[in-house]
């Protein structure tokens, strides 16, 4: 008799084999993302439209981020491997989209923000909601070019997500390491079976 999420074998209830998946949204890493993305798109129409493969490259790996969130949340509840690759790709192509920044304000000569600069203290914490609200709170700020101020403020969105996203990998590997994947938590299910059989 094949086991899924809704079999009860025997009146026992074997739906612990898959976690629960695709609270994505929920994740505060996630909405960053999302932010990051939104941003770096209007960022580089204005900023890096003629600049062919450049474009291309950031406006991808924002996306990039922002999907491998939402797609190893919803994998979670059958692959945890599966959840920790996609986690795992969503920071290194954030990581990648930041070394896009810094190297726009390099080539321009622009200063980069430290962590700890009033700016990036302000940014972290108005924690806006949408891009639009950043794209705001960069406007505001006239003393700057807009480009300067706005790759800025998305290095160092980009800093927070990666520091949540490291957090992020650290639990699922501990989960994995606890819990196993789909195939453990099937091993673990026959067994029980085998064990209310031999009663």
């Amino acid at each position: 008799m094949g086991i899924n999420r809704q079999d009860e074998l025997h009146g026992r209830n074997f739906s612990w084999i898959y976690s629960q998946a695709g609270g994505y949204r929920n994740l505060v890493v996630y909405r960053i993302a999302e932010i990051i993305y939104d941003f770096t798109f209007r960022f580089c129409n204005k900023y890096v439209k003629n600049q062919g493969r450049t474009y291309d490259q950031m406006v991808q790996a924002a996306r990039s981020g922002m999907q491998n969130i939402a797609e190893g949340s919803v994998d979670s509840g059958v692959s945890k491997a599966s959840e920790l690759k996609l986690t795992g790709i969503a920071k290194g192509s954030l990581q990648e989209l930041k070394e896009d920044y810094l190297s726009y304000l390099r080539q321009r000569g622009l200063e980069q923000w430290e962590n700890n600069s009033l700016y990036a203290q302000e940014l972290i914490r108005a924690r806006f909601p949408s891009a639009q609200e950043v794209i705001r709170w960069v406007g505001k700020h006239r003393n700057f070019r807009p480009d300067h101020f706005g790759a800025n403020t998305a290095v160092i969105l980009i800093n927070v997500a990666l520091g949540l996203l490291a957090k992020l990998i650290q639990a699922q590997e501990k989960d994995f390491m606890q819990n196993g994947g789909i195939r453990e938590r099937m091993t673990r299910a026959r067994m029980e079976q085998r064990k209310y059989r031999g009663k």
